[in-house]
């Protein structure tokens, strides 16, 4: 639940001094505010588009993102930036802010849960080329063994799967890279983590703030500058670093293994 604030660690501290008051007084209070900033309802997000979008609509959009309908935003401004972009178009990181109270969050980053937790609910809303029998297999296997029920959720947190890490997760999935790759790619590049509100709970909690340009000339080359720095890390990564003794998709589908695994953590 935290650190506790109580006045008598002050009062005690006042009868050896000002000075050291002083000190300990401004400690208790910097420690206070990392408190109160980790601890705050409100969160300030950012959602990059192509449009000023003042009033985010519950039940609009593509069924088949990351996490199914939603409205997909990042913490992170610059990579609202970026999203919003594209190849000779600007576009607009819109501001809100998400007042978290009451609402069921779903963190798919949590220690908790592994990586085949995120992947189950990639495999479950996003199209993978599955024809090969392994690959058919391992991504039933994944959704049956490792889909957290998020019928019931407002917010889901995890990663984002752009283009690259489709990609890295479609690699793991056809028994290309082992487990511990896999996780290892999915932290290059800094691509970036997700907030989705999934529930019309969420949407009402939601209040636009304004937003910011996103001029194409300036962030759609640091979009393609991140995308390639990961794709190039994680070729060097798959081609230098071969995994001979890993863990890979058809071990987990072979020994049946479940998410309490140690061997998953």
């Amino acid at each position: 639940m935290g650190k506790s604030y109580k006045k008598t660690k002050v009062v005690k501290v006042v009868r050896k001094g000002p000075l050291l008051f002083h000190t300990i007084d401004t400690i208790l209070l910097k420690e206070y505010s990392v408190f109160i900033r980790r601890n705050s309802m409100k969160k300030r997000i950012y959602h990059g588009s192509k449009d000023i979008i003042k009033k985010p609509k519950y039940g609009i959009g593509k069924p088949y993102n990351d996490y199914g309908l939603g409205f997909y935003c990042t913490e992170s401004l610059d990579l609202a930036k970026e999203w919003g972009v594209d190849e000779g178009r600007d576009g607009y990181a819109n501001i809100y802010d998400l007042d978290m109270k009451d609402l069921k969050v779903l963190n798919l980053n949590d220690e908790k849960y592994c990586i085949l937790h995120w992947l189950a609910v990639l495999l479950k809303n996003r199209f993978f080329n599955t024809e090969a029998p392994l690959p058919l297999e391992a991504k039933e296997y994944i959704i049956e063994n490792f889909l957290v029920d998020y019928s019931d959720v407002d917010i889901m947190i995890g990663y984002r799967a752009d283009d690259s890490y489709f990609a890295f997760a479609q690699d793991f999935i056809n028994n290309t890279i082992s487990y511990k790759q896999l996780n290892k790619a999915l932290r290059l590049g800094e691509l970036g983590e997700q907030i989705v509100l999934v529930s019309k709970r969420a949407f009402e909690k939601i209040k636009y703030v304004g937003y910011e340009n996103a001029l194409n000339s300036e962030w759609f080359p640091k979009k393609e500058n991140r995308d390639k720095t990961a794709r190039n890390d994680y070729y060097k990564m798959s081609k230098e670093e071969v995994d001979v003794d890993g863990l890979y998709i058809l071990d987990i589908v072979r020994e049946e293994m479940k998410s309490d695994d140690p061997r998953l953590r």
